[in-house]
């Protein structure tokens, strides 16, 4: 049917990537990339009030991070550019000439506020709060007399009021909307500056955009761009609007259930192959049993025809447990390296070489297992950049005021100082043969040694800490927690 795919994300740069948002620049992405297709990056930006060049730039970063990488676009451009939308004001200018020599666009010299007084009007009557097309039937001396006022005029699509206009979704099938309930829609504002639906149908088609794929709060727009589509003599593209995006309450996704933005996730600790995994699978699925997927997979398994038509629901928990199972198949020198600016950022060091790459290793091995953020390996590891350490009051309280607490960090003390070799065995031969000699349990053991070491209940593997840790730290910190018994 098209010589070539070519699907577009269509941002508006008002604030940052939100979820929802990635999850459309992915489902257009793959299915780009599946039929060896175009993924086109657009901004819509003709909002001046609120569009920012920190906003672009914001998405392009959040873009890059996730791997989206787009064929054409800002910063890498193409053949149907500009693609920035106040850059194409000539398509919009040459598109909007036709349908007034058509008679299908029209002058509206209505004000906001007597648009807004009308609409009051008509809810307090019952009628139809809708645009009433008063200003389409004015003669050309008409507006003439307007204009020698000052008024300010947008323009008008002329909607056809008979009929019907059927979207044929791929995801939903055929929705039919009667065009008796489609009001006459701005296609200019007065200062000239298009609105969204059509600067978005001039766009899709001048860029040969094959198939529109984008979110299920656009289906109301789309009967309104398929009449422009059909007024301006255009090629209609595909359309696949995609489910809502739901908190764990039922409610569109918001702030009020934690982060939404892909930045917010990146500080947080996620890695991007996490987010991009979970993000497909809100809404598609490959089969009941499968949610682990590499971006190849992906690419290769990916159809419109599995999404769903219900809404997804946003779990964060799932997404946590997902990044964890990422953390745990990176290599150890990946995660290093993913942990050192973490580790910087919070002032444990200024750069790797101060406290040793290979110690940093260790310290990452002993954490994979237990993060699910990378950002949680701040609370773990702390202590291990720290001269000296404050023994948390409970830990102190439960662990350390035990009878048997006081002998043990003794004993435990006095193994430790005679060892020649301070490795990761050797600790752990030491410290294994103190419950019997005390004929008590190892957990009363190794706890208050742990909290002596580290100032905590919980903490990395002990015989691997003490021996990142060091024979010199690790004696000092006993001592000093035999002087809290004491």
């Amino acid at each position: 049917m098209f010589k070539e795919i070519r699907v577009r994300f269509a941002p508006s740069p008002t604030g940052v990537l939100h979820i929802g948002g990635a999850r459309t620049a992915l489902y257009n992405w793959l299915f780009a990339r599946h039929h060896g297709g175009k993924f086109i990056l657009r901004m819509e930006d003709t909002d001046r009030n609120r569009s920012t060049e920190e906003a672009i730039g914001a998405i392009v970063s959040s873009l890059k991070w996730l791997g989206l990488d787009w064929d054409e676009g800002p910063e890498v451009g193409g053949a149907y550019g500009p693609y920035r939308q106040t850059e194409r004001l000539s398509f919009y200018k040459e598109a909007l000439k036709k349908l007034l020599e058509a008679k299908m666009a029209y002058r509206c010299y209505c004000s906001p506020e007597e648009l807004e007084e009308r609409r009051k009007a008509a809810l307090r009557d019952g009628r139809s709060p809708g645009y009433d097309g008063r200003c389409k039937k004015f003669t050309e001396k008409e507006q003439k007399d307007y204009e020698k006022e000052g008024r300010k005029y947008a323009i008008r699509f002329a909607c056809p009021k008979e009929g019907e206009t059927v979207v044929s979704d791929i995801i939903r099938g055929d929705v039919v909307f009667q065009n008796s309930v489609l009001e006459d829609f701005i296609l200019t504002r007065a200062n000239g500056l298009p609105t969204y639906n059509f600067a978005a149908v001039v766009d899709d088609a001048t860029m040969k955009i094959t198939h529109i794929i984008r979110g299920i709060d656009h289906l109301s727009n789309t009967p309104k761009q398929i009449l422009l589509y059909e007024a301006l003599s255009l090629p209609l593209p595909v359309f696949a609007h995609l489910p809502m995006i739901l908190g764990s309450d039922g409610k569109p996704l918001s702030k009020r259930h934690g982060a939404t933005s892909v930045e917010e996730y990146k500080k947080n600790g996620y890695l991007s192959e996490a987010i991009l995994n979970y993000l497909a699978l809100l809404g598609w699925s490959y089969d009941e049993k499968t949610t682990m997927f590499s971006i190849e997979d992906l690419i290769e398994k990916f159809s419109l025809e599995k999404v769903s038509k219900n809404s997804a629901i946003f779990d964060n928990a799932k997404l946590q447990w997902m990044n964890g199972c990422y953390i745990r198949k990176l290599s150890v020198d990946k995660l290093t390296d993913l942990l050192i600016p973490i580790w910087v950022d919070a002032g444990f060091f200024a750069k790797s070489s101060d406290f040793g790459i290979e110690r940093l290793k260790m310290i990452a091995t002993l954490v994979q297992e237990r993060i699910k953020c990378l950002t949680e390996v701040l609370e773990l590891t702390d202590f291990f950049f720290k001269e000296e350490i404050e023994v948390a009051p409970k830990a102190a309280d439960k662990v350390l005021k035990n009878p048997e607490a006081l002998k043990v960090l003794e004993i435990a003390y006095e193994k430790l100082k005679t060892l020649g070799k301070f490795d990761v065995e050797s600790v752990e031969a030491a410290l294994r043969s103190i419950p019997a000699g005390l004929d008590i349990k190892p957990k009363f053991v190794f706890q208050p040694i742990r909290v002596a070491v580290t100032g905590k209940t919980v903490s990395p593997p002990l015989f691997e800490t003490i021996e990142v840790l060091g024979k010199e730290r690790t004696l000092t910190r006993l001592t000093a927690a035999i002087g809290i018994v004491k």
